[in-house]
């Protein structure tokens, strides 16, 4: 859908506020309420020559986000995104990948620029450099209504802000994710949803062509094409939705790496 009817759109979202308000409250009072996975970081082994023995060093990913960056719908984060894309990139470049996360429940883009960037640059230090940083918001702003504008700025200063701390490193926004097709959400709370993700999503992929080092990863349809890749809770991916989804992930990041294995300027180049 064109960015300016889906701006138009934005019109009956809105009249249909009060709706949404009283749906949504009644979803989270009646919502199954998952834990995050367990883990905060780890290792995904690489398929070529181990480290000291003449081979590469590790990738460093470092995923910053919500609920769906902290694994909600898995028991362990080596099968939410942060594990499987790191998987996935090990798999194809043949090194290992370090990963860490730092995603809270809740966590909206605001949340995200300025609280959990800040804390992941105090907790990796000097010494912990990531050469590419994955960024899962956005449903949360999507159910709060933040506004296009809004969203847009603090997705600047995610990305403005990585960055500063890490100029080497290759930054991807995942899309937001379609939620007219999770099954936790009633009629008509669903399509009107859908509509508001589609519009910031659109925010998002305009601001991200404007930066430099930054490149916007679509969803993946077949992510979450039916409530067998959903989680318990109808809200968030499962295993497989995750292991989906995370795949498309890594082949979006990897194509910030050049022949040598470092993280170019930029990974706006085709698949």
């Amino acid at each position: 859908m064109r960015t300016a009817l889906l701006t138009a759109a934005q019109a009956l979202v809105w009249a249909a506020a009060p709706v949404l308000l009283v749906q949504g409250r009644r979803v989270r009072r009646t919502a199954l309420t998952l834990p995050p996975a367990r883990g905060t970081r780890g290792t995904a082994p690489g398929t070529g020559a181990a480290e000291g023995a003449g081979g590469p060093e590790p990738l460093r990913l470092l995923v910053l986000g919500d609920s769906s960056a902290a694994g909600v719908g898995v028991d362990s984060l080596a099968d939410g995104v942060p594990g499987r894309v790191a998987a996935e990139l090990a798999a194809a470049t043949g090194r290992a990948v370090e990963w860490r996360a730092a995603a809270r429940s809740g966590a909206d883009s605001a949340r995200v620029a300025g609280a959990l960037l800040p804390a992941a640059a105090r907790e990796a230090g000097a010494a912990w450099r990531p050469d590419l940083v994955l960024v899962v918001v956005g449903v949360n702003d999507i159910t709060r209504m933040t506004s296009g504008r809004a969203f847009a700025r603090n997705a600047a200063a995610i990305a403005g802000g990585v960055r500063a701390r890490w100029p080497r490193a290759a930054t991807a926004f995942s899309a937001l994710p379609p939620l007219e097709r999770f099954p936790a959400l009633p009629w008509p709370l669903r399509p009107l949803l859908g509509l508001r993700s589609r519009y910031l999503d659109a925010r998002l992929r305009a601001v991200l062509a404007r930066l430099p080092g930054a490149d916007h990863a679509a969803f993946p349809r077949s992510a979450l094409s039916g409530p067998e890749l959903f989680s318990a809770d109808g809200f968030h991916p499962g295993a497989e939705g995750y292991r989906r989804w995370a795949g498309h992930l890594a082949a979006r990041l990897r194509n910030s790496l050049d022949t040598s294995g470092r993280a170019t300027d930029s990974v706006t180049r085709p698949l």
